[in-house]
């Protein structure tokens, strides 16, 4: 999915007037992952600060809510996908965030170590992600 994003993206921008980043064609393993350790940092920043804003707002309280959801009788196959669908940016952005300390202490900077700790953080993502959602 994110491949094809990327080689929209890239497509788009030989027609438009884009910075040359966002231009590159072929996208690097680590490439992709930084950004989107940044569109996850950015998401999650976002997610927090407008729950914690309309949180006071909204009426009644989470219980409701539950209750809510329980009557709208989905199957359980929706429900795990989108309980992974909403843990997996915070275990993703977890994961890579561990990764980039990792760097900051000097280990791992070499390329093939780059492109095995990117597979390492991807498949880590998705075994913990898929834990969380079956809870």
């Amino acid at each position: 999915m994110a491949a094809l994003l990327l080689r929209h993206v890239g497509r788009h921008c030989l027609q438009a007037h884009f910075s040359p980043q966002l231009c590159i064609r072929n996208w690097s393993l680590p490439m992709a992952m930084s950004t989107c350790h940044h569109g996850t940092g950015i998401a999650l920043s976002a997610g927090v600060s407008l729950s914690g804003m309309l949180a006071p707002l909204l009426p009644g309280n989470f219980e409701s809510y539950l209750e809510l959801v329980k009557s709208l009788c989905l199957g359980p196959a929706l429900i795990q996908t989108a309980k992974f669908a909403l843990v997996f940016p915070l275990i993703y952005h977890t994961w890579n965030g561990i990764r980039h300390l990792l760097w900051d202490l000097g280990k791992g900077l070499k390329i093939p170590q780059l492109y095995q700790s990117g597979v390492v953080v991807l498949v880590l993502t998705v075994l913990s992600s898929m834990g969380l959602a079956a809870m």
